[in-house]
């Protein structure tokens, strides 16, 4: 089965001169990653839940004990508006929450297509082969991989994916992340897993991000695939 490399948080270099994009080190605080994020890509960032442990059980620090995801959603029941590119609103919201996991809001500088991690890591390896445009890659715990793209993919994929020949993105596996919905950043942890994780980290390289056409036919197959295998197992 072909894998991808994870990516770890630490900085890479990528061979391509320009901006520093978004280093990536062990030890940081979030308070520096959100900046740099908001910085250096120009993504608005959002303050999020982050996970207690008491010793015997892990646990979401809104205090429910049934979160539905705890450790990645929003401190704010507004967020759409407290979603931010301000360094210095950055600052004041994550020293007052310096624990806060890291969000940021689809369907403003970006869309994401969230797909089961067998069929991104699959599809990943043929866009690379090819050549394609490939922005950055999130891998989540959940063993999933949400491919970043340029707004507009949630409104344009479920045409797009019936004429390749399915019914619906749903069918095959195939989430989408536009406005309204947001994503878990590196280093954020959700639940009892480890940290969400770049499978293709933020570089210089890939700071103009892909058309949902350039990459929804390979992952639309890998996911028709896996679904296709998941049903005759």
């Amino acid at each position: 089965m072909v894998t991808a490399e994870v990516v770890p948080f630490v900085e890479q270099s990528s061979g391509v001169t320009g901006t520093p994009q978004v280093p990536q080190q062990r030890g940081e605080r979030l308070l520096d990653i959100a900046v740099r994020y908001a910085a250096e890509r120009h993504w608005d960032v959002l303050p999020g839940a982050w996970l207690e442990d008491d010793g015997a059980t892990t646990y979401c620090s809104c205090g429910a004990r049934d979160c539905r995801t705890p450790g990645a959603h929003p401190l704010a029941t507004d967020w759409t508006t407290a979603a931010t590119g301000s360094a210095s609103v950055i600052h004041t919201l994550w020293t007052e929450h310096p624990r806060a996991s890291i969000l940021l809001p689809t369907g403003r500088t970006f869309d994401a297509l969230d797909v089961p991690e067998t069929a991104g890591c699959l599809a990943l390896a043929r866009l690379e082969r090819r050549g394609l445009p490939l922005g950055p890659v999130i891998r989540t715990p959940d063993r999933r991989m949400l491919f970043l793209v340029l707004p507009g993919a949630a409104t344009k994929v479920p045409d797009l994916v019936r004429k390749l020949g399915w019914s619906s993105p749903a069918g095959i596996g195939l989430r989408l992340h536009g406005e309204g919905t947001y994503l878990p950043a590196p280093p954020t942890r959700t639940g009892r897993y480890a940290p969400v994780q770049w499978a293709v980290p933020p570089t210089p390289a890939n700071r103009w991000l892909p058309d949902t056409e350039d990459l929804l036919s390979p992952l639309a197959y890998a996911c028709g695939r896996e679904a296709a295998m998941l049903r005759m197992s």
